[in-house]
């Protein structure tokens, strides 16, 4: 919608009306504040969102409309054509000040200690149209709190129904986890059963609520809201790529909000993102060089370390060396580290650490359709993914397609998983049976009568031992349908590192733990909880000389390397990412890094220095982005993995608050009610079979590894499937072939 100047020439779908003396053409069906905020005529407000339903419960926006007996609501009253409204008049006044002498009858006077002070709408409104001495003198009303998580905050006496924080459970979130409970004076917001807030994306009805009833619990007594700076980052914690903004006091990240932007996370942000940032001071968090000397960890300084870590590197170039690289890695670093690989004549380079079928020589790729126009698309299907916890904010925009578009949504998967909107239909199959399943008829029927249809595949299928066989089925579903191919990234910059050429022209990151080298290079890699393969792993590693760059000095890291070498996470560095629409964002440096850590490319940069290699001459982040340029670069096939037809098979789904080191370090993200303990899922029919009941432990794994876990029965499950979730110490021994289970 927009507002513009009235035009003789009016097209026949919009209307003229004056607004304030003010003349102006606007669409039919547009509400009387729509049109006011495109033409920036301001009016009270605080029930209305723009991206919610509307509700006209606070009443804060009444106006006078020429000729209506009575105020009318400026959110819920249709433009008609003629019509004249008034905003600032004295009898719209006195509507908007009576109804905010009712609002402050039972709000408290919290104001000095409310974290919401200072960015309060409630504050800013009250300034321009409350009283200032209140008329009332009875004691005010008291609603008890409850507690609804780890995230959320509440103090429901500041409350003033609004129901914005309703509405978005129950409309974005589809959770419908918040109501309200009695009447009148009565009425009080809050869960019906007492339990937590469950939706990944909860954190964002603190955004929506205009008072301080509800507040981030993690940032909660930290700060004022005018002492923080604000800085423009990215989350790096899946493709999309969501906008945000960084709050930092004195160099320390306390909040993350989002930063809107329509294309691609609209005005909300996932809790994964929103809450990460407690991960970046966890205790052991890499601040110094360290050295292993006979064994034992010694702190050295940046120039130790740097030789060092130029002694390995000169030692074991060639093919005897690996680089193992991180895939939410910054474009930046990623080509440092195509430059260092090259340099050191090594073409065993490579990103792709949770793949395990490289036989197709795939790799990371743009949206065929971009993430905004996936929700304008009459059918979509999914294909091996959980999308609600991959990517928490396209799992919101697919439900909001299926309610206000009527998009047909199909999903055919391992595990028939949570979504919040109405699916046309489901297929769940266990994971072989997944490329036959795109040959159903009726399936392909429902997709080829469709102008605009999306397949998107995702984790399980492009992480399956057999994953090219499922892309190949894939690409063969989309160009029989016409619809596009949306395979979701495995990283938060694969993308990105795609185009700077992060890619192997010897071994993949397969084949260089199948065959080990002498020496590897990590880079911002966990190496007990990263790779797909984490036995083959544990063992290339062991028998080499390790350079790890990294934000954390964990015991695997320690485990393994010879030097740690601590580099800055992405809020803490200026770096860009590209997101799964092939869009190149650039993010800032926020927080202050920690000791002595520097930014990955300043130590790449005197790495290189220290070797002697071309492409390391620049002194700034101007000169490296200057000299950086997209890379066309194939990597080479490399054999299937054998299949085996013994056991039962497993869908590895990656735990949501478990995707990368950061996340698995935010403690209130770890106290999320989804980030449930490591478990092996089946259907009780298969459990019946295997004669073990809920609870009970087992023992589930290949001779390559095994792990104890107590046993979930789910009927979502596909038959002959386990179900487990990576992330997990617990879990990391599993792959996703084929497992025996046995009672421990």
């Amino acid at each position: 919608m927009s507002a513009q100047p009235v035009n003789p020439n009016v097209p026949p779908d919009h209307v003229t009306v004056e607004i304030d003396g003010q003349s102006l053409v606007v669409p039919k069906g547009s509400m009387i504040i729509q049109a006011a905020d495109k033409a920036g005529i301001p009016i009270p407000r605080f029930c209305y969102h723009e991206k919610l339903p509307i509700a006209a419960n606070c009443r804060m926006c009444l106006v006078d409309v020429e000729k209506s007996p009575k105020p009318s609501p400026a959110c819920a009253t249709p433009v008609m054509d003629g019509m004249k409204v008034t905003t600032r008049s004295e009898k719209a006044l006195k509507y908007q000040r009576s109804v905010m002498e009712f609002l402050l009858i039972n709000h408290p006077l919290d104001c000095p200690i409310c974290d919401q002070g200072g960015e309060c709408e409630l504050q800013d409104v009250s300034l321009g149209y409350g009283r200032s001495v209140s008329r009332f003198n009875e004691r005010k009303r008291v609603v008890p709190d409850e507690d609804i998580g780890p995230l959320v905050a509440t103090e429901m006496t500041r409350c003033i129904q609004c129901t914005r924080c309703v509405r978005f459970t129950a409309d974005i979130a589809g959770t419908y986890e918040l109501g309200g409970m009695y009447r009148g004076e009565n009425l009080q917001i809050g869960t019906y059963d007492g339990k937590p807030l469950t939706t990944e994306i909860s954190g964002n009805v603190i955004d929506v609520c205009p008072v301080g009833a509800l507040t981030n619990k993690v940032f909660q007594f930290r700060a004022r809201p005018w002492e923080l700076m604000a800085r423009e980052s990215l989350g790096y914690h899946d493709a999309m790529g969501s906008n945000l903004f960084l709050h930092v006091r004195r160099g320390e990240v306390l909040r993350t909000v989002p930063r809107e932007n329509e294309a691609v996370n609209e005005c909300w942000l996932s809790d994964r993102d929103r809450y990460s940032h407690q991960g970046l001071y966890a205790e052991d968090r890499a601040v110094k060089p360290l050295k292993k000397v006979n064994g034992q960890w010694t702190e050295v300084s940046w120039a130790e370390g740097l030789a060092a870590a130029t002694q390995i590197l000169r030692d074991n170039a060639g093919d005897q060396l690996g680089v193992l690289v991180h895939p939410s890695t910054s474009n930046e670093e990623g080509a440092l580290l195509a430059r260092l690989a090259e340099g050191l004549n090594s073409g065993n380079l490579d990103h792709r650490l949770l793949n395990r079928d490289f036989s197709d020589a795939a790799v990371a790729e743009a949206f065929a359709t971009p993430l905004a126009e996936i929700e304008r698309a009459d059918v979509v299907v999914l294909f091996g993914t959980n999308v609600r916890h991959e990517l928490p904010l396209l799992h919101a925009r697919l439900r909001k397609a299926s309610i206000q578009n009527g998009t047909q949504i199909h999903s055919v998967n391992p595990v028939d998983f949570d979504f919040a909107f109405t699916q046309a239909s489901r297929t769940v199959v266990a994971p072989s049976q997944l490329v036959g399943a795109l040959d159903d008829a009726a399936l392909r029927d429902a997709v080829k009568g469709a102008t605009r249809a999306v397949i998107v595949v995702g984790a399980l299928a492009e992480n399956h031992p057999q994953a090219a066989a499922l892309r190949a089925a894939a690409r063969d579903f989309a160009a029989a349908t016409g619809a596009s191919l949306c395979r979701i990234p495995q990283g938060a910059n694969a993308v990105g590192l795609v185009s700077q050429g992060v890619l192997p022209t010897a071994r993949d990151v397969a084949g260089m733990l199948a065959q080990p080298r002498q020496a590897y290079v990590l880079y911002g890699i966990e190496p007990g909880l990263d790779f797909a393969d984490a036995a083959a792993a544990r063992s290339a590693l062991a028998g080499a000389k390790v350079v790890a760059f990294s934000q954390f000095a964990c015991a695997s890291t320690r485990d393994v390397a010879d030097v740690i070498l601590p580099i800055g996470a992405l809020p803490e560095i200026d770096a860009s990412l590209t997101n799964l629409d092939g869009r190149v964002q650039t993010a800032r440096a926020a927080g202050r890094l920690p000791v002595e850590a520097r930014e990955g490319w300043r130590v790449l940069r005197a790495l290189g220095g220290e070797l002697g290699l071309a492409g390391f001459e620049f002194i700034d982040l101007v000169g490296l982005r200057a000299g950086m340029q997209n890379r066309s670069v194939s990597p080479v096939a490399s054999a299937q993995p054998a299949a085996s037809s013994d056991g039962l098979e497993v869908a590895a789904t990656a735990a949501i608050y478990r995707t990368d080191a950061v996340v698995r370090r935010a403690a209130a993200l770890q106290s999320h009610p989804l980030n449930i303990a490591p478990c092996v899922a089946m259907h009780p029919e298969q459990a019946a079979q295997l004669q073990v009941g809920a609870g009970q432990m087992v023992k589930v794994g290949t001779d390559a590894g095994r792990a104890t876990l107590p046993v979930v029965l789910d009927k979502r499950v596909a038959p002959g499937t386990v179900w487990v979730e990576s992330g997990h110490g617990a879990t990391a021994p599993l792959g996703a072939g084929r497992v025996t289970v046995v009672a421990a």
